[in-house]
């Protein structure tokens, strides 16, 4: 009898890219594979990478070189690289790290059996012809398109709900902005839109299954449109999705500011179900660094933007994306960025060094000094950090409703998220989860809440 194989799948970056390392899961489970939780119990180790942090290559090529020594003691196993990295890097990876046997996009997941297919007549003929599997030529995918992608996506079924009552579900893949410091349109392609009837069978296949909370995802999610009517568009989408049996709670990200439009504003406005918590990165607040950026919006676009989105929904709270040190930003540029901040209030936010990408125009620029950088961040940080405590404080004595999804680390404890996505802990046992239960909140934390399930 054949032995049952293992995959480890490890997962870098994005949320597209925890969607996608689920589906590989999916398709390789169908292909006999089972998973397990550490690449020395593997088979095969997959690593799904992300282009977006700084040294992302070289963190790969360091994590390959520790799968080497597990590779040595077991020629057999497959090692596989996925994701962004894996699309930037292409033949070249084969060459860097020759432990590798499959480098493939993320456009190009759902043909893994056939991928494995071919490594298995390519270890064939090198057994053949070398009397090992060593000089076994690799496999490279990596001109996928997305639309290809999109049309054999749900050919794989989901699997039945194990972790959590909240699930990912990619809508549109690619970005056409091209901001100067970003890889993702080299990488992930243009922009692509799913169909909205893929999406909704999708969505109500889950619902079946148990999931009451749907997170739709794109590198630029508001700027789906269904393939068969160009007219509709997400706010249409997420009217749509509210309606399926059983989802009680909606969630998209990433947005961009530059598409959202009045019917998503007013989906925000009319939908219940439409969770009050919005992504909406806007990365500087210098127009100039904007420009720089191609952002291809003020500051002053932004801010009546989330006027405009506080007015139809008043208890929304929002969280952004930051980059300072950027090609060119003065200490005034970067006093722009903190007035813009104090003046939206966030309740969340991602902020970062800029670090450049090879290959995109900002990489070209003269680059700010690192303790510049690093100064401006801790300045930066310690204003979002002070607002983010100052939201989850005013919590504090209310009552929210959370979605249990998982056991904490302490006995008896159990993990839930508030509607405004923060993580609350309760002490409760193993039947609330997959429930939405009121809870008092009784303490607020930095990063988190605790309470009590109301009427317990």
């Amino acid at each position: 009898m054949e032995k049952h194989k293992s995959v480890f799948i490890k997962t870098y970056g994005c949320q597209m890219n925890v969607y996608d390392s689920e589906r590989m899961g999916e398709a390789l489970n169908m292909a006999g594979y089972h998973p397990v939780d550490a690449p020395d119990k593997a088979d095969m180790v997959i690593l799904n990478t992300c282009h977006i942090r700084e040294k992302a290559a070289e963190k790969v090529y360091s994590e390959l070189g520790r799968l080497k020594k597990l590779k040595d003691i077991n020629e057999d196993m497959i090692i596989g690289v996925a994701g962004c990295v894996a699309q930037a890097e292409g033949e070249e990876m084969l060459s860097r790290a020759p432990t590798v046997d499959m480098v493939f996009g993320p456009q190009t997941f759902q043909a893994l059996p056939d991928m494995l297919e071919e490594l298995a007549d390519n270890r064939a003929e090198a057994l053949e012809q070398n009397g090992h599997i060593k000089k076994a030529k690799g496999v490279v995918r990596t001109s996928f398109p997305a639309e290809e992608k999109f049309a054999t996506l749900f050919e794989t079924p989901r699997q039945p709900l194990v972790r959590s009552p909240a699930a990912f579900v990619t809508v549109q893949e690619g970005c056409d902005k091209f901001c100067t410091f970003c890889v993702v349109p080299y990488t992930r392609g243009a922009e692509v839109s799913r169909a909205a009837l893929e999406i909704e069978a999708e969505v109500i296949s889950l619902a079946q299954k148990g999931v009451s909370e749907i997170t739709l995802l794109g590198q630029n999610v508001n700027a789906w449109h269904d393939v068969d009517a160009d007219d509709i568009g997400l706010g249409q989408l997420l009217r749509q999705l509210a309606q399926v049996d059983g989802i009680e709670r909606l969630r998209y990200t990433t947005s961009h500011p530059r598409d959202m439009d009045d019917a998503l504003i007013e989906a925000h406005a009319d939908l219940p179900e439409l969770m009050p918590y919005l992504h909406l990165p806007v990365q500087a607040g210098s127009d100039k660094i904007l420009k720089s950026m191609n952002r291809k919006h003020t500051a002053e676009d932004y801010i009546k933007l989330v006027d405009r989105i506080r007015a139809a929904r008043p208890d929304i709270a929002l969280s952004s994306d930051f980059i300072v040190g950027f090609p060119g930003e003065t200490e005034e540029d970067f006093t722009a960025t903190l007035d813009l901040v104090k003046q939206v209030t966030y309740a969340q936010a991602y902020s970062f060094k800029y670090s450049p990408r090879p290959g995109t125009p900002a990489s070209e620029e003269a680059q700010i000094d690192e303790d510049v950088k690093s100064e401006r961040l801790a300045r930066l940080q310690d204003v979002l950090n002070a607002q983010q405590v100052s939201f989850n404080a005013s919590q504090a004595g209310e009552t929210l409703e959370v979605l249990f999804e998982k056991q904490g680390k302490k006995l008896g404890q159990m993990v839930g998220r508030s509607p405004y996505l923060q993580t609350v802990h309760v002490d409760a046992d193993e039947t609330v989860i997959g429930k939405i239960l009121p809870v008092k909140i009784e303490k607020a934390h930095a990063n988190s809440l605790s309470g009590n399930i109301f009427g317990v």
